[in-house]
């Protein structure tokens, strides 16, 4: 029995020039945890900055992808942290409990192949593996490419809190610390409304790509 899955591989973008790699290391394992945890899915290291993630959940692939490059760029301080993320969704009968160094399906090495495909401007790629190319989502992850491109550490940060937290802008300025006028002008600068409804129309879209036997 096959299911959809998403399959995140990615790396750290100039991991070599970051003094603190480990520290960078420990973020980095906080976010695929909480990430894996949370849409019941695996993650796994290997070659100190790559990693994979695999979620049978494949209709909130981009909004992990968002997540954990927005957790990475609130968290650089004397450098900027970032990572380009692969995902792949397609059918397979992996689960959550086997290892992912033992999956080898299409969707996992789609995936690896996206990521090595990136060219140096883009940190963002998406491949529908039972689907035709659609130059549609491609420039929408072009868009939201660029939009993360942008972001300051506290933009990353509002991002970040929205993604986990469904609740008001005072909540959230408590949370941090701040008023409300200040998250409302971060969650603007960050654009934020355009993201949720991109994300929202992912959501939509990849929820299509449904079971099989």
């Amino acid at each position: 029995m096959t299911q959809p899955i998403a399959v995140l591989t990615g790396d750290i973008i100039d991991s070599r020039r970051i003094d603190d790699s480990q520290h960078l290391h420990g973020v980095l394992d906080d976010a695929l945890d909480r990430l894996a945890s949370h849409h019941g899915g695996r993650y796994e290291r290997f070659r100190g900055d790559g990693f994979q993630l695999a979620v049978p959940h494949a209709e909130a692939a981009l909004e992990i992808a968002v997540a954990l490059r927005a957790y990475l760029i609130m968290h650089g301080k004397t450098r900027r942290w970032d990572a380009r993320v692969a995902v792949a969704i397609g059918q397979d009968a992996w689960q959550p409990d086997t290892a992912l160094a033992a999956a080898d399906g299409p969707v996992f090495v789609t995936s690896g192949q996206c990521l090595d495909a990136l060219d140096d401007d883009a940190h963002l790629a998406l491949s529908l593996v039972d689907a035709p190319e659609d130059a549609g989502l491609d420039l929408l992850i072009r868009y939201v490419d660029e939009l993360i491109e942008g972001w300051s550490r506290h933009a990353a940060e509002i991002i970040h809190l929205r993604l986990w937290h469904d609740e008001s802008q005072q909540a959230l300025a408590e949370r941090l610390g701040i008023r409300q006028p200040s998250v409302h002008k971060r969650l603007r600068t960050a654009r934020w409304t355009l993201l949720a409804d991109t994300l929202a129309f992912f959501r939509s879209r990849l929820a299509t790509e449904g079971p099989s036997s």
